[in-house]
């Protein structure tokens, strides 16, 4: 180094660095209420371009009536469901109090004889149920009292949230509306900053991640969609009450993963408790089928939108949902797919460059 030559301003180069991070995190911050929205809103408009471009073929080239017909198709989408729902729960308040009572009233009959002849379980679900059948609806609200608390301070808190949630669906859709009218410019924007970030190879990791994106939405969204449109049908069919909010239920079940088990079992359940066993039957085939369709139908789905590892996409998914929640389901998937594509890219580099030296 010349010792004419200035030397550098350290303290001046620092606070500039410093400055730059707090801008970025003050801007993070502001913008945090929206990341959420943002990422939903990403995610519907990724997976559905295609359709867009589509309807706006058909709608004269008109970005326009495009753009105003697939927002009307999401409002639809999110918001009467959500109404519905909300809706149901007040018009039936009064039902579901009688059903509370009848309920505490209950007496539970004895256990069948062949249930302690089941291996393993059988012997221990037989005793749980002789104590339960024992202590009556007195005894058994006595054990499930301490919980009773919990369960009421819980449906509090999810009511009060739902003007919020409402709220962010409207920013959801509001969010996908914008991505719709400028959808051309936010993809161009993405790949120049990938090229710059990455040159070629950075480029290329955007329209992965977008692939990605697109094969998670079809895997998983349009799965849930199917599964819960079944069962709704299955369930209103079978006379199971209260089947439009049960069909609710499944779909954001079959989104976090948990599947449709956890509503048609206990609906199964019901109708072979009341007497109703040709439809318990009923119901107990299509859940069946229901399940089924996560075997074939999600595979299927995911790689129309990704040609990628399927356990890769699922460790993506089911990891995403547990570190962030539902919005994970697509965060998830897209991060693996992204890492494994730049480990694989660096894992060829270097045999490259093994082969020239040889």
């Amino acid at each position: 180094m010349n010792p004419t030559d200035p030397r550098p301003d350290l303290a001046r180069n620092t606070l500039g660095v410093l400055f730059i991070a707090g801008l970025i995190l003050a801007a993070f911050w502001v913008l945090r209420p929206f990341v959420g929205p943002a990422i939903w809103a990403t995610t519907i408009v990724v997976a559905t371009w295609p359709l867009m471009r589509r309807l706006q073929a058909r709608l004269w080239q008109r970005r326009a009536l495009a753009v105003a017909g697939m927002t009307l198709a999401l409002l639809l989408l999110f918001v009467v469901p959500l109404t519905l729902a909300i809706l149901t729960l007040v018009d039936n308040a009064d039902a579901i109090v009688d059903l509370v009572k009848q309920l505490s009233q209950l007496r539970m009959p004895t256990p069948p004889d062949w249930l302690s002849s089941l291996p393993v379980l059988g012997p221990r679900i037989d005793a749980v149920w002789k104590e339960v059948a024992a202590a009556g609806s007195e005894g058994l609200w006595a054990k499930l009292s301490p919980y009773a608390g919990m369960l009421t301070r819980w449906v509090v808190a999810e009511a009060g949230s739902l003007g919020y949630l409402a709220l962010q669906v409207l920013m959801i859709v509001a969010l996908a509306a914008l991505m719709y009218a400028q959808g051309e410019f936010a993809a161009a924007t993405l790949l120049r900053m990938g090229r710059r970030l990455g040159g070629p190879q950075g480029e290329a990791v955007v329209v992965l991640a977008g692939q990605a994106i697109r094969g998670v939405a079809l895997g998983v969204g349009v799965t849930a969609a199917v599964q819960s449109v079944l069962a709704g049908i299955g369930l209103a069919i079978a006379g199971v009450p209260y089947a439009g909010l049960l069909t609710v239920v499944v779909f954001v079940c079959c989104l976090a993963q948990i599947g449709p088990v956890l509503v048609l079992v206990p609906a199964m359940a019901w109708l072979y408790w009341s007497g109703q066993t040709g439809w318990g039957s009923f119901l107990l085939v299509l859940t069946g089928v229901v399940v089924m369709l996560d075997n074939f139908l999600r595979p299927m789905l995911i790689r129309l939108g990704a040609d990628l590892p399927l356990l890769l996409i699922f460790a993506g998914v089911i990891g995403g949902l547990l570190a962030f929640g539902l919005v994970g389901i697509f965060v998830g998937p897209v991060v693996l797919a992204v890492g494994y594509t730049l480990l694989l890219d660096w894992v060829g580099d270097g045999r490259q460059q093994n082969k020239r030296r040889a």
